[in-house]
């Protein structure tokens, strides 16, 4: 799934919020979502 959300985040085919919900469910790790938002991720 990481190379998925890499690709097509920056595309605007997912927002944010769906890359925190794919961190909360284990597709990405917190890691991860960093590296293709640029944020760190914080859990709700």
């Amino acid at each position: 799934m990481y190379s998925i959300f890499k690709m097509y985040y920056p595309k605007g085919y997912f927002t944010v919020q769906q890359c925190k919900d794919a961190v909360f469910v284990g597709w990405l790790t917190a890691e991860q979502f960093k590296e293709i938002t640029g944020q760190d991720y914080v859990a709700a």
